[in-house]
């Protein structure tokens, strides 16, 4: 595997502004903040996105990313929260070990709108029923 920029920090906490860590995940704020206290919550296991990891895995950094947001809204009595996990480049992930962003937000924010204005979303009711049906057949496939 090459070089990754979380693992380094997993392996050496100084490197970072760790906020929160156990066995499982590392909680650290970014060096190039979208907002006043956007922190970032990776798992120690390097795993590429979230869709490689097990559930286990995923569990711990759920858990993570609550108590964190939890200490984020506490501290900074954000107006709203962003909490954002990207998966592949053209979703925007960057550094691919995965990785959630909570990033606290207040109105006029450097962060701006993350959706389309209204009307240009896609919105072709007969595509969207079919959409829905398709996704539904494989839940159902996938369920235990």
């Amino acid at each position: 595997m090459d070089s990754c920029v979380f693992c380094d920090i997993i392996d050496n906490p100084s490197k970072a502004r760790t906020v929160f860590s156990d066995p499982y995940t590392v909680a650290f704020l970014p060096l190039a903040p979208a907002t006043r206290g956007h922190t970032l919550v990776v798992p120690r296991t390097h795993f590429a996105d979230l869709w490689t990891m097990d559930d286990l895995s995923v569990q711990h950094l759920t858990r993570t990313t609550l108590a964190v947001g939890r200490a984020l809204r506490a501290a900074l009595e954000p107006e709203g929260m962003n909490v954002i996990n990207s998966a592949g480049t053209a979703a925007s992930q960057s550094v691919f070990h995965c990785h959630t962003h909570l990033v606290p937000r207040w109105a006029g924010d450097a962060m701006g709108r993350i959706w389309p204005p209204k009307g240009d979303a896609f919105e072709d009711d007969a595509e969207l029923d079919a959409l829905a049906a398709q996704i539904s057949s494989e839940c159902r496939r996938m369920s235990p």
